[in-house]
């Protein structure tokens, strides 16, 4: 009978996760969050792993437009106005511009604030709800192309008076990296425009595009 109520238990926890998805796909029109970022890397050659903790402020306006702005410990920004993604590293003074049809599929971006809805995600990635863990409702996507860096994304949402919020990213790389964004102080479709979106490389800035 145990084993009946927790294969009930985990069979409702994947309905939710994915309804929590389709939901903040559909209803979650742009988003306002703090973050903190803790990356870590495998333990290689008999050395520990390592790992580095950053943090910023993240936006996106679907479809297609997102910003990542690390503050700590160094600054950088990650940009979509919808065509090119810029990334800008403020201490280097180094812009990169590259197309957003080129790099986007596969990405974390694409799974949390690209995507128009829920059949556009399904055609580029594989989606497996998981079960409840840390109060949260889990969704995982796999991306269908094999040839990118990205392994899996798993994706926790909160549910609250606001609908399904972004609670937390997990990011699985190719080469064991593993990457975990907590999302603080969500704001679910704050009044944000397209301008808000565009980027111009500051001045003196060595531009390269890909």
């Amino acid at each position: 009978m145990g084993l009946v109520a927790v294969a009930a238990s985990a069979q409702v926890s994947t309905v939710s996760g994915l309804e929590s998805l389709e939901a903040f796909v559909k209803n979650t029109k742009s988003g306002r969050a703090a973050f903190t970022q803790v990356v870590t890397s495998p333990a290689r050659d008999g050395q520990s792993a390592k790992t580095k903790t950053s943090s910023g402020t993240f936006e996106f306006l679907r479809p297609n437009r997102f910003k990542f702005v690390y503050t700590k410990p160094f600054e950088q920004s990650i940009v979509s106005d919808g065509q090119t993604l810029w990334l800008h590293d403020v201490d280097l003074n180094q812009v990169t511009a590259r197309k957003l049809s080129q790099v986007l599929g596969g990405t974390p971006a694409a799974v949390i604030a690209a995507a128009a809805d829920i059949r556009a995600l399904q055609n580029d990635f594989t989606l497996v709800p998981q079960p409840d863990k840390d109060g949260l409702e889990w969704i995982q996507a796999t991306p269908k192309t094999k040839d990118g860096q990205v392994q899996s994304i798993t994706v926790g949402f909160k549910e609250s008076a606001k609908g399904s919020e972004l609670a937390r990213l997990e990011i699985l790389d190719s080469f064991g990296q593993r990457s975990v964004m907590t999302f603080s102080n969500f704001e679910v479709n704050p009044s944000l425009n397209t301008a808000g979106f565009q980027f111009k490389p500051p001045a003196g800035a060595d531009v390269i595009r890909q």
